[in-house]
């Protein structure tokens, strides 16, 4: 381990993870802030619905790091990862809401944007597969899955792969920011492969 990663597990042994939950309501509270008072743009409903949803992005990649970050560099922010989680679905949910409520409206018209549009359909297959994810984010779901717990969070891979293609499709066209998260996204699941996990794991 390097003194970096040291100083920096010694920093988190004493910061709690709560005050995230504090934080993380923030940017959503000031972009509905903007849009009231008129500075998201011509169309502030879907700024805030569009920023929403590339904030639960960028938790989610943030949540997906930390696993690598502790395994190839020994910084260790394990602690931190369940509050990660919960913002991302606090953010994704925030971003599903403004799209339902100050968005589509007419209800009868919900489903069949699901079904014809393939980046809503992805954006709610990632959602749904969300769900389980965040309800058993609690001690008490680990104690009970035992093993399972940790199968079921897997359902965290496709999530965050799903994501990245539901941006690079919202944006319609080849554009070089989705193309980015989705590199990311993949490049993050790669460092998980079996082969790759046990040779990092045996050299430490």
């Amino acid at each position: 381990m390097t003194p970096v990663a040291q100083t920096i597990n010694g920093w988190t042994r004493k910061v709690p993870a709560w005050p995230l939950y504090i934080l993380a309501v923030i940017p959503p509270a000031l972009l509905f802030y903007k849009g009231v008072v008129g500075t998201l743009g011509i169309d502030p409903v879907k700024e805030m619905e569009h920023q929403i949803g590339l904030y639960g992005l960028q938790v989610l990649i943030a949540t997906m790091c930390v696993t690598p970050l502790r395994r190839f560099t020994g910084i260790n922010l394990i602690k931190y990862r369940r509050a990660l989680g919960l913002i991302t679905f606090f953010y994704i949910t925030c971003h599903l809401s403004v799209w339902l409520f100050l968005d589509v409206q007419i209800w009868s018209q919900i489903w069949a944007d699901i079904v014809k549009r393939p980046y809503i359909t992805i954006g709610m297959g990632a959602f749904i597969l969300m769900i389980p994810l965040a309800v058993t984010s609690n001690n008490w779901s680990i104690r009970k899955l035992r093993k399972n717990w940790t199968k079921l969070h897997k359902l965290i891979y496709p999530a965050v792969l799903l994501g990245g293609i539901h941006f690079l499709l919202l944006r319609k066209g080849i554009q070089l920011e989705p193309l980015i998260y989705l590199t990311i996204i993949v490049v993050l699941l790669v460092l998980r492969l079996p082969p790759i996990a046990q040779r990092r794991t045996a050299r430490a």
